[in-house]
């Protein structure tokens, strides 16, 4: 993991080197529209005051939860006591990012969704709200946290959502052989290099033409980075779109070549 200072001067770097994020200077016409009608689309939908009401009140929750850790910096099972209200703080996704979750998923209508990552539910619901028609399969390692999250969403009367309790390296293929397609991923469980690969050829299995594969902390440490170039090169990825905290991928073959966008969001 880069310390914060690596991470402020990297993300510096990125402020000046990505496109402003209002559509000028993008030659991509999809890349155009996804700028226009989705990032920077300020529309105040009522799912984001549903979504952030529950965060707030997660943020007050003091209830110690034993977490188990299966991600970055754990070469073995751990297990840790942290409240609700430092989860909720601390790893749970940013606002504007689960914002833009949800306007990915309300504008391109994904029916079959894969969550890695459940975390307390707040990204989950913003997914599930965007589309009530899809389902969202969630995968959470650690068991109480899983539970709690049922809990929450339950809260918020989402009935689209499928939590799947367990180390990914045994559930994520239990779930894939259940979907028929992959229309949407966001990955956001293991910030190591290899797991992060495995998981992607994984969901390879189910992507489509449209599919759209989302990378959580793409810039996160020398791992993560290396991992994303080699998501790039990938021969299935037509385009891509790299936002700093977030790097998306696209497949379509109507792209003709390869395209790589970095844009300031």
């Amino acid at each position: 993991m880069y310390s914060k200072t690596q991470l402020a001067l990297k993300y510096i770097q990125y402020l000046f080197t990505a496109s402003n994020g209002k559509g000028h200077g993008t030659h991509s016409p999809f890349v155009y529209d996804f700028i226009e009608k989705i990032l920077i689309d300020r529309t105040p939908y009522k799912a984001y005051e549903t979504v952030e009401l529950l965060r707030t009140q997660l943020k007050q929750e003091e209830e110690l939860l034993e977490v188990e850790d299966f991600g970055a910096g754990s070469a073995y099972e751990s297990v840790k006591t942290r409240s609700v209200s430092s989860i909720a703080a601390r790893a749970a996704k940013p606002r504007k990012f689960g914002q833009l979750l949800f306007r990915i998923v309300q504008y391109y209508k994904p029916n079959h969704i894969i969550e890695l990552g459940t975390s307390l539910g707040i990204t989950t619901s913003y997914l599930a709200l965007a589309n009530p028609d899809g389902l969202i399969h969630t995968l959470e390692g650690a068991e109480l946290i899983a539970k709690k999250a049922e809990e929450d969403i339950k809260l918020l009367g989402i009935e689209n959502v499928r939590i799947i309790k367990g180390n990914f390296d045994v559930t994520l293929q239990r779930v894939l052989a259940m979907m028929p397609v992959v229309d949407m991923a966001f990955i956001d469980g293991n910030h190591r290099k290899e797991p992060t690969l495995r998981y992607f050829e994984a969901l390879l299995q189910k992507r489509s033409e449209t599919s759209i594969f989302i990378f959580d902390d793409i810039h996160w440490s020398k791992e993560m980075e290396e991992a994303w170039e080699e998501i790039k090169k990938h021969e299935g990825v037509m385009l891509t779109v790299d936002l700093f905290f977030v790097g998306i991928v696209f497949f379509s073959p109507a792209f003709k070549v390869k395209q790589d966008f970095t844009v300031r969001f």
